[in-house]
């Protein structure tokens, strides 16, 4: 299971990465997302939220079946998010690496 602070940032990447391919509204975003990362309805809307405020996508409308439906489309503020990841990516796998090292095989050396 994901540390939930690391999950969050993943999330918000994972989401702009998925409307970076097209417009899509929250139902098809869970979707798309439940084969790589567990999300819910809860944890989506306010990510949805937080990136609109940022800048990072802007909302609109469609009529669907006699409701409206709310679609998100990623921005270029969110395209350089992305991006800003991408580019981060080397150093995160550093820390990964030296995590993995630290840890070493045998874990039950670990003094409490």
């Amino acid at each position: 299971m994901i540390d939930p602070q690391l999950k969050r940032g993943l999330l918000d990447v994972c989401v702009l990465s998925l409307l970076r391919r097209g417009d899509s509204y929250g139902y098809q975003i869970i979707k798309d997302l439940s084969s790589v990362i567990e999300i819910s309805e809860s944890t989506l809307y306010p990510i949805l939220r937080r990136l609109e405020g940022a800048g990072c996508l802007t909302v609109y409308s469609v009529e669907h079946a006699g409701r409206l439906r709310k679609f998100y489309r990623i921005t270029p503020e969110g395209v350089g998010n992305i991006q800003q990841f991408l580019e981060s990516w080397p150093e995160i796998q550093r820390v990964y690496q030296l995590i993995k090292e630290c840890a070493g095989d045998d874990t039950s050396t670990i003094s409490e």
